[in-house]
This record gives structure tokens, sequence and C-alpha cells, in this order.
């Protein structure tokens, strides 16, 4: 069986929208000021494509802006005109870990998902929505603009923000979670969520082969929970209500039990990333998997030279039950000594080859 060739580094795109006044802007500046020397490059609302370092002051832009014309970034550019601004933040000079999009009040969420989908870049892959939404104004919101039942229900994350000046955020937050499908949902006060939720919070050369599973958390550090029920950590780590998993096995997966498990995979559990190993399925290659929401791909890549042959896989999701996702990646371990002719067809529909149609959502 023909393997395609291995994709070079992808740099993920979040497409970060929600109406006016939902706290947008201040989530970016949160995500800029704690992204652990992450890199990050922003295209925000009428501003154009603006490359940021992560540890510098997020309001120091200068001279650094390019204008797109308006703030609506569906109706001011096209894909192959989002694809210039995407290139140039994606030259490997600048070193970029991360892109962020964010979206006008008025712009259409999936509009700009469709243009990442379309993009024909190798090197930039999409990230997943992130929809915020003001818990104060929640309901005033939705009766002004129905149409965020529809954005919801495209959203990979739902950040309900400003819990903290609702008086019933239980109930919107309820109501947010009924309205969604499988995204996970997370409340938040002044757009404080833990940017390891979009994207991993280390500089790219330092992430150079495996992925280390110690990022998610500091586990020196002691955690209490304020009053938002977030959690206060005082190292000056802001994390948010999430869960994680890291599944390592010295055993290949099976492609078939992998992709029941995907293709099954619960509400909340919102990124799958790491590496699969298939075993006899392919002894070339390891097969890089990045998962956000309903969107899926793999990438094959060659096994580093004397490195041990390993599937390390982390999960992170709201409100998922990880021990029983552990067991049901457990289930995957394969038995078989060879492989059967067919077991990798489910896998190879998620590699985007030189040739084929950009992926949609699975």
């Amino acid at each position: 069986m023909r393997q395609p060739s291995p994709e070079p580094r992808q740099i993920p795109v979040v497409v970060l929208a929600g109406f006016l006044g939902s706290g947008k802007t201040t989530l970016l500046n949160h995500l800029l000021h704690h992204s652990g020397g992450s890199r990050i490059g922003a295209i925000v609302n009428d501003f154009g494509a603006i490359e940021i370092d992560a540890m510098a002051v997020a309001g120091a832009l200068g001279d650094s802006t390019v204008s797109l014309g308006n703030g609506c970034l569906c109706c001011a550019v096209d894909a192959s005109e989002l694809d210039q601004y995407l290139e140039k933040l994606a030259e490997p000079s600048l070193g970029i870990d991360v892109i962020v999009i964010e979206a006008s009040g008025l712009a259409e969420p999936q509009e700009l998902v469709r243009m990442l989908l379309a993009s024909e870049l190798p090197g930039i892959v999409y990230g997943g929505l992130v929809e915020v939404v003001d818990a104060a104004e929640f309901d005033a919101t939705r009766a002004r603009h129905p149409e965020i039942d529809r954005h919801l229900a495209l959203a990979d994350l739902v950040v309900v923000n400003k819990v903290d000046r609702a008086a019933d955020g239980e109930r919107v937050l309820g109501l947010v979670r009924s309205l969604v499908d499988r995204a996970a949902v997370v409340p938040a006060a002044y757009g404080r969520i833990d940017p390891e939720f979009l994207f991993d919070c280390r500089p790219s050369e330092e992430r150079i082969g495996q992925l280390s599973f110690d990022d998610l958390h500091d586990h020196g550090a002691h955690h209490e929970h304020d009053e938002h029920g977030e959690h206060a950590d005082h190292t000056g780590h802001l994390h948010s209500a999430y869960d994680s998993l890291s599944f390592t096995s010295a055993r290949p997966l099976d492609p078939r039990r992998l992709m029941e498990f995907l293709d099954s995979r619960p509400e909340g559990l919102y990124r799958i990333k790491g590496y699969v190993d298939f075993g006899p399925y392919d002894v070339r290659n390891r097969y890089a998997v990045h998962a956000v929401g309903r969107f899926l791909r793999f990438y094959p890549e060659p096994w580093p030279t004397g490195e041990e042959h390993l599937t390390q896989l982390v999960l992170i999701g709201s409100g998922i039950d990880a021990p029983a996702l552990e067991l049901q990646l457990d289930a995957c371990r394969s038995d078989a000594p060879h492989a059967d002719e067919h077991g990798m067809w489910g896998v190879l529909r998620y590699v985007r080859g030189r040739d084929e149609d950009p992926a949609e959502p699975a």
C-alpha cells in the first residue's frame, strides 16, 4: 500500500468568535500574557495580520499592523487573501507556534472555518472554533442575535465568559451546554482560560520530537478554587476547569479499534494530540494525530532513528470521564502479529494528500 509522504510541521489556526462585548479581545490578551513562551501570530478584526511575541505587552503592536479594510474578516477577504496572511505568519523564520484569528463581533464563523479548511497551505491546520459568550448578557444577546444558537452548534470550544457578573451563571452554563454539539463548555472570568486548552505552551524549537506530557500541569504547584469555581494557582499559572488524560502504550494500536474510538469520542473532549504506533500496519511510520472538536487529521512521519516505538497521546476536555476513556484506549491495543490488508483505510481517510481536498470536520 502506497504511503503518503510526511507533512511539514503544522501550525494550528484557531478561530476566536463571539458577538460584540463577549470578551474576545480580553481572552486574546490573556493568551498573549500566559502562553508560556509560545509565539502567537494573530489576525485581529480590521487590524490585519500581526506577528506578536507572546512575551511582549499585548498592546504594543506598533507598525506591525496591516489593514484589511474592515472589521469583518469573512467579508473583507476571500480564501486566497486569507492564505496570504497565513502564509506570512507561517514563515519558518518567524517561529510562530499558533495563529489566532479574532473575528469581528458580526462575522460569520462558519465562513471563516470553511476558508481555513479550503486553505492549500501545507504548513497550517485548522485548530478549532472557539465561541465566546457573555454569561451576564446571554439571554439579551440571544434575543437580538438568534443566530448564536447556530454558532454554538458549530463550535469546538465554548467559553462562557463573565460568569462572575451573571446572577444565574449555572443556569446559563446549562443552557449553553444544551445548545452545543459535543463541544467543550468552560466557564471563565475576564477571559481567563488555560492556553493549554488551545495550544502547546512551549516554543517550537523545544517541541521537536516527542510531546512532553509534563507540559499540561505543574505537578508541584498547589491549587485552590476561587469563588468562581476556577483554579487559583499560587505559582501564577491560570487554569480553567478542564480535565486531561495522558496515555502511553508500548503495544501498537489496532487502527480499526482506534477509529471506532475516535468516531465515538464524547461530548466535551476538545483536543487529542500525540503519536500513534500502528505496528505491523505500518512499520516505517508513526502517525501524528491532531483532533480538535470534530476535526481529525493524521500525519505520517518516519520513526526517528533509535527511538522506541510508542503510542503517546494527550486528551484534553471539559467534563470528560478520563478513567473511562483510558479503558477505551486500552481496548485499542492490538494483539495481531500481522496486519489485514484493509485495516488502515479508516486512518488514511484522514491523511491529507497533496492532491486531496481538505478534510471536513469528522
